[in-house]
């Protein structure tokens, strides 16, 4: 299958390490609720695994799948040679990822027990530096701001904003940084934004407006549902947009990113934001079917195949 010469999109967020550790056993069966005021456990862990994340590198493997080129936009420590080793390995170009000296790559550490409990630690480390990344001249039809440091996220929207280059507003797990000026600042930004049902009741709260008022100063507004599909806001309507059933549920560690990917992909073949939201919700129902967020690897043709058979478009 020949690739259609798709422009670059600019990926701003994270690129981050994920530690995820299996305890075998229930935590509640360690931990004495009359004894939490001096707690100290500890717990075996034989089953772990070390995965890429980061939503910037996520959303850039997805993109490189479906044939598109990603520029991620991000901060990273002096750990990180593999991870860009394997993003170049991919076709990625990672000139604008930096490398902070004096840091470790942004690492989350997830301890899970047999009832699906999870402890989780958080170190940013070179994502704190995300605002000192200018993206400068990275080449870009589109972007997309997606979770990173707060003051990186509005670096990098101003910048992509003054460059006159359309971008979606990726709310994701940033949303607690976010107040509802922050917000309105950030969606006079965007052109898009993306967020799931949870986040979408927070934005409403926050701004005091609903989704469907947010959407009429944007292109598009977009809900994602998880197993029910997603919403499209644009022009005044509202399109539901029915689901791809998954072959396998897994794991959901990086399933938005990846409809974010398809999202950006449909974008750059100029298709509408409809036909752009079908493929977006097939990548996300390919991902869940993998364990971590960068271990779909379905082909081109595969997935070109799987979106005629589910909303008869083709790639």
């Amino acid at each position: 299958m020949s690739l259609p010469d798709t422009p670059p999109v600019i990926v701003c967020g994270s690129v981050a390490f994920d530690t995820i550790m299996v305890f075998e056993g229930r935590f509640q069966e360690h931990i004495l609720p009359e004894q939490v005021h001096s707690l100290s456990v500890s717990f075996l862990v034989p089953s772990m695994r070390k995965e890429y994340g980061g939503c910037a590198g996520n959303i850039s493997y997805s993109l490189r799948l479906l044939g598109g080129k990603p520029i991620p936009v991000a901060t990273v420590g002096e750990d990180a040679g593999d991870y860009l080793e394997r993003m170049r390995g991919l076709g990625i170009d990672t000139r604008w990822v930096k490398v902070v000296p004096g840091t470790y790559t942004a690492q989350c550490f997830i301890t899970t027990d047999l009832a699906d409990n999870q402890i989780t630690a958080f170190h940013p480390g070179a994502m704190g530096a995300a605002a000192t990344n200018d993206l400068g001249d990275a080449p870009g039809a589109w972007g997309i701001v997606a979770p990173d440091a707060k003051d990186g996220m509005f670096a990098h929207a101003r910048r992509l904003h003054a460059r006159g280059i359309p971008f979606i507003f990726d709310l994701g797990q940033a949303m607690p940084l976010f107040s509802g000026d922050d917000l309105e600042e950030m969606l006079k930004l965007a052109q898009v934004i993306t967020v799931n049902d949870y986040e979408a009741h927070v934005v409403e709260q926050r701004t005091g407006r609903s989704m469907a008022d947010i959407a009429r100063g944007l292109r598009a507004a977009i809900v994602t549902l998880g197993e029910k599909g997603s919403l499209l806001l644009e022009g005044g309507r509202e399109t539901k947009i029915e689901p791809v059933k998954a072959e396998a549920v897994v794991d959901p560690t990086g399933c938005g990113d990846a409809y974010r990917a398809g999202l950006l992909y449909g974008v750059t073949l100029g298709w509408s934001w409809a036909d752009s939201c079908r493929l977006a919700s097939l990548m996300g129902a390919l991902k869940i079917a993998e364990r971590g967020p960068q271990n779909h690897r379905p082909s081109r043709d595969e997935i070109s195949r799987r979106l005629q058979q589910h909303y008869g478009l083709s790639l």
